[in-house]
């Protein structure tokens, strides 16, 4: 293998005194993106991967397999307000998904901007459908600004109102003003108003819920791996009431149509049971659907009759059908499959019919429709798009982790292929979280190709409920990885692959999982993809939307939470002469969440540090951010990352791409 040449980063000679140890920064100098020396570092890092990835023979076929198998496009659930439908739907010739009310495009995102580097981050219709508060972003950085659009004549009729990131929206029943969070703060607005009541000041995440009748206005707000609840009823001059604060538990409550109070909590069930109680009185609830140990409680739905359930058992999702009166089981809802079942979305007044989105690892994700009276389950919308899907099968597997704790993967590859194959590990971790099977062009295009992808069922996560995601956070974060390396241990014994065909990958938490491993474990694997990651987690709290996470990981301003975190940091971690994987670093220019910086270091660090056998990259897009951005941006980011990989566990060889060079298209 050819050896690597890297240029020169400046290391500094930076050690700093942090609660008893003694803690190397030698790359400080680059968390500081507008400096000339890192824009310089960071155009030799640009050149490094144009002229790598000009080199990668899987890169054209990936990126035209990704794309081919990207046209199935999108589809939501609807949303229904009266007789008008609303629904978000991306069909294979567009960038971005397009708001649709009855057929009729209301929002789409190129029309605002041509460019492209605009998206609809959020919308809400108002109760009878006449008018819709959207917001969007511009070139990935997420910092929503909100405008209220008449549905009617398509004119907008208020806004730009900014601070909005991923604000929730609850209209009152008049539709002349709403409640929603504007600089993390809930206020009430006015339509055309300058003005705003205040509602809650201290800054927090805030969730809303306003009942149908707008009378009952329930707030939430972010705790860590809990959350403070308020009901107000809007009825009386009064502020909101606290109905849990302080409380570890994560409790949702809302008023339905029935003007019963509804409450999904993890309070003495970690999987979450529903109570039920007066609204009048609601600090007294009596339990209605008792916890499923089993299956964490994922979703809800009051329909005229009966209640719908949606949980996830062992990565698959179901609905169970629970009388409205008593909460007795009655049955459970027909599914396509065994695959991912999305939210529950009925009509704000009831009647007998909730639509879902289903998918799995080989089925494009459609909507569906349950009808209560008649106890069918129909195909309400296919994807917008058809597409020939590759042979694939899934198998589940189950391993134990270091201390004896049984996990799952979910492998999926061509059938009747046997023995060791080049295969992808993905995992995350995290913040509760759940992977479940979903369609996904990235992994068809891989195991198209002769590859297999492995998802991996890891504590940290919500696929066991609030306990299992308690199991992998703060002082339990190296249990994560625990279970990631021994994921990867049982692949390689069971002989479904080998360490020198074996890659990790992961996004934003998961980057900090894949991080992790390759520091901890460099011989497992010959590949890693580390996108947008965590790496830096002594200083994580100063950029991004790191102050955030800290009930997630803890703050290196407690020397406990900091022993903790310099236990595992990435960067941290990295040592001098070690034969490490082949790493590729993906971010993005305009991630507001999880900043660049912590990639450039690490990408220094191996750089200054491997062995110089392996590639050590950094691919930036600078016109993307932590969310999904357009098609194209998603469909190159994809073939890149697979192409990296397939040139160094071995699938090019095996494909039969190896030594051919193929240009940038």
């Amino acid at each position: 293998m050819q050896e690597q040449s890297y240029p020169d980063a400046r290391r500094l000679p930076l050690v700093e005194e942090l609660h008893g140890h003694a803690v190397a920064d030698p790359y400080r100098w680059l968390e500081d993106a507008n400096s000339t020396e890192t824009q310089q570092w960071q155009a030799i890092q640009d050149e490094l991967w144009l002229n790598h990835a000009a080199s990668l023979p899987t890169r054209y076929r990936f990126r035209t397999r990704v794309k081919a198998l990207s046209n199935v496009g999108s589809i939501s659930a609807p949303v229904w307000r009266g007789d008008r439908c609303f629904v978000l739907r991306r069909t294979a010739k567009r960038e971005h998904a397009v708001l649709s009310v009855d057929d009729q495009v209301l929002v789409d995102p190129l029309q605002l901007d041509p460019s492209g580097r605009t998206t609809l981050d959020s919308w809400q219709p108002s109760p009878d459908g006449s008018l819709l508060a959207f917001q969007v972003s511009r070139g990935g950085d997420e910092q929503s600004v909100l405008y209220v659009l008449d549905v009617t004549t398509g004119q907008l009729i208020d806004g730009p109102l900014d601070g909005c990131r991923y604000s929730p929206v609850a209209w009152l029943p008049d539709g002349k003003s709403f409640y929603y969070v504007r600089f993390r703060r809930v206020v009430r607005h006015h339509l055309g108003s300058p003005d705003e009541i205040p509602v809650l000041t201290d800054e927090a995440s805030y969730g809303l819920d306003l009942s149908a009748d707008g009378r009952s206005l329930t707030i939430s707000a972010v705790r860590g791996a809990a959350n403070d609840l308020w009901l107000q009823d809007l009825a009386k001059d009064e502020p909101p009431l606290p109905v849990q604060v302080g409380v570890d538990a994560i409790t949702v409550m809302s008023v339905g149509h029935d003007g019963r109070l509804y409450v999904v909590t993890t309070r003495d069930a970690p999987t979450g049971r529903i109570c039920v109680g007066d609204p009048e009185r609601p600090l007294v609830w009596h339990d209605f659907v008792a916890a499923d140990p089993e299956a964490p409680l994922s979703s809800l739905a009051v329909l005229d009759k009966v209640v719908l359930v949606g949980r996830t058992r062992r990565g698959i999702g179901e609905i169970a059908i629970h009388d409205l009166v008593t909460g007795r089981p009655l049955g459970e809802v027909p599914l396509p499959g065994a695959g991912s079942v999305g939210s529950l979305s009925a009509r704000p007044e009831g009647g007998t019919e909730v639509w879902f989105s289903y998918t799995d690892s080989v089925t494009p994700s459609a909507v569906y429709c349950y009808d209560a009276g008649s106890a069918r389950t129909t195909l309400w919308s296919g994807p917008p798009g058809v597409v020939g899907v590759p042979e694939a099968e899934s198998t589940r597997l189950d391993f134990t982790s270091a201390d004896g704790t049984p996990l799952q993967l979910l492998a999926v590859g061509k059938p009747g292929q046997h023995g060791p194959r080049p295969t992808i590990l993905y995992g995350y971790g995290g913040f509760g979280q759940s992977l479940t099977p979903t369609y996904s062009a990235f992994a068809l295009a891989w195991v198209e190709a002769g590859g297999v992808f492995v998802t991996a069922t890891l504590r940290g996560g919500g696929e066991g409920g609030d306990a299992w995601h308690r199991a992998g956070m703060l002082s339990n974060k190296q249990t994560v990885f625990d279970d990631y390396v021994a994921a990867a241990e049982f692949l390689i014994a069971s002989g479904w692959t080998t360490p020198d065909q074996l890659a990790l990958c992961g996004e934003s938490n998961g980057g900090l999982l894949v991080g992790a491993a390759l520091t901890q474990r460099p011989e497992l694997f010959a590949a890693a993809v580390c996108s947008a990651p965590l790496l830096d987690m002594v200083r994580y709290e100063l950029s991004g939307l790191g102050e955030s996470w800290v009930p997630e990981f803890g703050s290196a301003s407690d020397p406990v939470a900091f022993e903790n975190l310099l236990s595992y940091s990435p960067y941290h971690r990295v040592s001098q002469g070690v034969k490490y994987p082949a790493v590729l670093f993906t971010v993005f220019g305009g991630d507001t969440r999880v900043d660049p910086l912590h990639a450039r270091k690490m990408c220094a660090a191996l750089q200054h540090a491997t062995d110089g056998q392996r590639p050590v990259l950094l691919r930036l897009d600078a016109d993307a951010g932590h969310a999904a951005g357009s098609a194209s941006q998603g469909i190159g980011l994809a073939a890149d990352m697979l192409a990296f990989i397939a040139d160094q566990i071995g699938l090019a060889d095996q494909i039969g791409l190896a030594g051919q060079t193929r240009l940038r298209p």
